[in-house]
């Protein structure tokens, strides 16, 4: 019987401006999204019904029933396109989840394009509002690898010019900062847009134009967490980053280097230094 494996990628907020806030309380964001190379492994195989199986070093804490976004994303597309059958879907769990880098969403967004694929329905487009229901960062994830701006309530997508080559290096404390928390701690609701990203930006310009924009979830999250300001810190003091920041609404941060070799160089310090943390070296993903 066909089984599709596949990975899907850690989504990285290099900048997060929130705009305002909706009167159904839901907040408007503004956000430059990539993604990097490292990933959780997925994989869906034909079925009588639908049921997942979890492993791998960030397994514990993820569930196996409903409440699985996985497993909710797979009801979902069956319900919109009359799928009948269900299917055996694995996941190998490599990016810690609850840590700002979407880890849940991306495994959603790629069920659903694998499960699209294994059952022979068209898939869901990001705009439906199958995909919105499922949480803010499904549309974005479900144009991975491709670089994105991120806008509304995590429902509008536009392109941006492509970015110059450069890696990242991911560090998460091993703190959980609830999303929930951060947003109400945030003292402006009503901050500036994200600037426009220039075309044909070098790596140094890219680094400069990020040190202009925010991210609005950092401060309180910092504050909820100060390991978070520990871990920025340890990024900054690393003469090749050229910016650090914080991921989503944390708590994995990170720091913009030049290249993968640079990237390996500064994550093996960085794991030296503060063995208790998760660190990885990760390559910018673009669409070739």
């Amino acid at each position: 019987m066909a089984t599709i494996k596949a990975t899907a990628p850690a989504k990285v907020n290099l900048t997060l401006h929130v705009t305002g806030q909706r009167d159904d309380g839901y907040h408007l964001l503004d956000s430059l999204v990539v993604f990097a190379d490292v990933c959780d492994q997925l994989g869906a195989t034909i079925a009588p019904a639908l049921r997942i199986s979890v492993s791998g070093p960030f397994s514990p804490g993820v569930p196996t029933d409903d409440n699985n976004l996985m497993m909710r994303a797979a009801l979902a597309l069956q319900q919109a396109r009359g799928v009948e059958l269900g299917a055996a879907l694995t996941l190998e769990k490599h990016l810690p989840h609850a840590a700002g880098i979407g880890s849940g969403s991306s495994d959603a967004a790629l069920t659903l394009a694998m499960l699209a694929e294994l059952w022979n329905v068209a898939p869901l487009p990001a705009h439906a509002p199958e995909v919105v229901a499922l949480g803010a960062d499904l549309p974005v994830c479900l144009q991975a690898p491709a670089p994105a701006r991120m806008s509304g309530i995590g429902d509008t997508l536009s392109t941006v010019p492509r970015l110059p080559d450069c890696a990242l290096v991911l560090v998460r404390p091993p703190v959980e900062v609830p999303t929930a928390e951060v947003f109400k701690a945030l003292a402006d609701h009503d901050g500036d847009a994200m600037d426009d990203l220039p075309a044909g930006l070098d790596y140094d310009g890219f680094a400069a134009w990020l040190a202009g924009q925010r991210n609005d979830l950092q401060t309180p999250a910092q504050k909820i967490a100060p390991a978070i300001t520990e871990a920025i810190s340890a990024l900054q003091a690393q003469p090749a980053v050229s910016f650090a920041g914080m991921s989503g609404s944390g708590a994995t941060c990170f720091g913009l280097v030049k290249d993968m070799a640079t990237a390996r160089q500064v994550a093996r310090v960085m794991q030296v230094a503060h063995m208790s943390w998760w660190v990885a070296p990760a390559a910018l993903l673009q669409p070739a």
